[in-house]
């Protein structure tokens, strides 16, 4: 019931509706149990089975008092228009407290709309900001299909079972307790008959529920497996097709929905099993209270001094009776739906509540510009406890254009990640102007930067909003003006509507060379004073790789730049070159210096100049 009551707390805000809610459930209430009271009184009369009453009773209230007062109106009636025109006004006075019924669990549930349209989107919103705040490490651990799962089915799930049963926690409870108490006041005997039956069923019905949460959690685990293998297939489209691979993959896919299919049979057999078990059960105790009523009302009349039990009495305790059964009914049905709930709730709740690895300082300190220098000291950095970062110390001097060259996976990823603190190290020191970097607010150290990486990172929007990426209220000036730095200008024009040209999901409607002059673009508009650039032509083809390294020589222009090259060629005029392998820095220098030394850095320049 934890990831329940924790997925209650998103209503706290909605609590004076949740109030409206609750106060208008007991005037239902109130009214279905008063249309009720009028029956019984009624039946007396019209058969004779009770006798008149002429005078107003007196003393405290009671549902004696309450009986005899309604006898008392009822014989007044008879006396003044007859049985026939009496049962007319009485059955008028039934109708109108069936309507006043019905219109207070109509508003009821009008103000429990909000509630649960506003707690499912409080939920999807907190999800979306914690995801935003994880660190990267953490989708890197976590496949995206089962975070789209947790986003998307899950939250899906809390509304359809969790949020809809919270009509009935208000409702049902008090309809229960209400009816409980008057029949305690018609039959004590009865009562508590019922009330020992009912445990019984309700231990058989919660058994099953508990099965059926663990159900739910496994489907809920396949569905985000399935979610994945759908982003991955649509991803790699090209290369299934290319390998002609399209019925391994279709029979992979067939598994994955075949266990699927397997689990979600279960678990509606198991949900189906909630209706029939819970009215069987319900008929079944129904069915004793009628016997031994039944028996009450047979010694009542054997013997003249016993009234243990009326005949109109017992009708209407069967009434009552009855009336309780479909608020128990709801509840049980309510129970497995917060059980098959609280398994997606709980996948919610894990996300929530992830520790957020790359954290800001109570007092962490501004940086408003950057000064002096980047330097690693002594820096380790490892993932999954293999070590990718191993003893590294460098200085990276305000202006400097270093470059980070080796063979791939050594390292010169992560170590930029680091400089943008996507990650924290695990010893050693990252200072920038003289302070650890974990010391500074992460707004303002990352205002510092600009990122380019191979791969343009672009959204399905507007090319405008692409380039004004974090930037509220844009001038459309510098807008262009950056598009012309980054030689993007001039094939922005040639779209229909310009900067406002949609450029599809990642970008797809746009070649490799314009998807990276619109990310350059978006770096001159930020003029962030340190710029990050992850290979950010190794991927074009030679006239695209011309236009986009002339846009970033213009974008390195006065700036700090700490770039990671596969070709060579980009980086012969870096201030220093660092060559990377294993982690660690094996070389550095200038382009002139390493080619003499003919070590690392020589071996991959000749590597190069062989394979070209």
């Amino acid at each position: 019931m934890k990831p329940f009551i924790k997925i209650l707390k998103f209503a706290y805000k909605y609590k004076y509706l949740a109030l409206l809610n609750a106060l208008l459930n007991i005037v239902s209430v109130l009214f279905h149990l008063i249309s009720i009271a009028l029956v019984i009184p009624v039946l007396g009369i019209l058969f004779g089975t009770q006798k008149k009453v002429f005078d107003a009773p007196t003393g405290d209230i009671s549902r004696q008092w309450v009986e005899d007062y309604l006898s008392y109106k009822l014989t007044d009636i008879i006396e003044s228009v007859g049985k026939a025109d009496a049962l007319g006004i009485i059955c008028i006075a039934i109708v109108i407290a069936f309507l006043l019924k019905n219109l207070s669990r109509y508003f009821a549930q009008y103000y429990l709309t909000p509630i649960r349209t506003g707690v499912v989107k409080d939920i999807r919103m907190a999800l979306h900001t914690k995801m935003s705040l994880l660190s990267i490490s953490y989708y890197s651990e976590k496949r995206k299909g089962d975070l789209m799962s947790r986003m998307t089915t899950d939250v899906r799930e809390v509304e359809a079972s969790i949020m809809n049963t919270l009509s009935f926690l208000v409702r049902d409870p008090v309809n229960i307790v209400t009816t409980i108490i008057v029949l305690l006041t018609m039959s004590t005997k009865l009562t508590i008959i019922a009330l020992f039956l009912f445990p019984i069923a309700g231990l058989i019905i919660g058994k099953i529920g508990k099965s059926l949460r663990r159900k739910s959690n496994k489907g809920q685990i396949q569905i985000a497996r399935i979610l994945s293998a759908i982003e991955e297939n649509i991803s790699g489209l090209k290369v299934i097709k290319a390998f002609n691979a399209e019925k391994q993959i279709n029979s992979s896919f067939e598994k994955e929905l075949s266990k699927h299919q397997k689990i979600m049979s279960s678990i509606m057999r198991r949900r189906d099993l909630a209706s029939p078990l819970s009215e069987f059960l319900s008929t079944l105790v129904m069915v004793v209270i009628i016997w031994y009523g039944g028996n009450l009302i047979f010694e009542s009349q054997a013997d003249a001094n016993n009234s243990t039990l009326s005949p109109q009495t017992f009708i209407g305790f069967i009434i009552y009776f009855s009336q309780i059964l479909p608020p128990v009914k709801s509840l049980s049905q309510g129970y497995y739906s917060i059980q098959r709930g609280s398994a997606s709730a709980e996948r919610i709740i894990q996300v929530l509540e992830t520790e957020i690895e790359v954290k800001e300082n109570e007092n962490a300190l501004a940086l408003s510009n950057f000064k002096q220098s980047i330097h690693f000291e002594n820096a380790y950095f490892s993932y999954d406890e293999k070590p990718i970062i191993k003893n590294i110390n460098l200085e990276i001097k305000k202006g400097q254009t270093i470059a980070l060259v080796g063979q791939s996976g050594g390292g010169k990823t992560t170590l930029a990640n680091l400089v943008a603190r996507y990650y924290d190290l695990n010893e050693g020191a990252l200072f920038i102007d003289g302070k650890d970097i974990r010391d500074y607010k992460l707004y303002d150290l990352r205002m510092q930067m600009g990122v380019v990486t191979q791969d343009a990172i672009l959204f399905n929007d507007s090319i405008f909003n692409n380039i004004a990426l974090g930037i509220e209220d844009p001038d459309p000036e510098k807008i262009i003006e950056a598009a012309k730095i980054a030689n993007a200008h001039d094939f922005i024009s040639k779209f229909e509507d310009g900067y406002q040209h949609n450029i599809g999901d990642g970008g797809h409607k746009l070649s490799g060379g314009q998807k990276q002059r619109i990310s350059i673009a978006r770096a001159v508009m930020k003029n962030p004073p340190i710029l990050i650039l992850d290979e950010a032509t190794s991927a074009l083809d030679s006239e695209s790789e011309q236009l986009v390294q002339d846009a970033l020589t213009k974008l390195m222009a006065n700036r700090t730049s700490l770039v990671i090259a596969h070709r060579l060629s980009t980086i012969q005029n870096a201030d220093e070159i660092v060559v990377i392998n294993e982690g660690e820095i094996v070389e550095q220098g200038t382009h002139d210096v390493l080619l003499k030394n003919k070590d690392h850095y020589h071996k991959l320049h000749n590597m190069q100049n062989l394979s070209t």
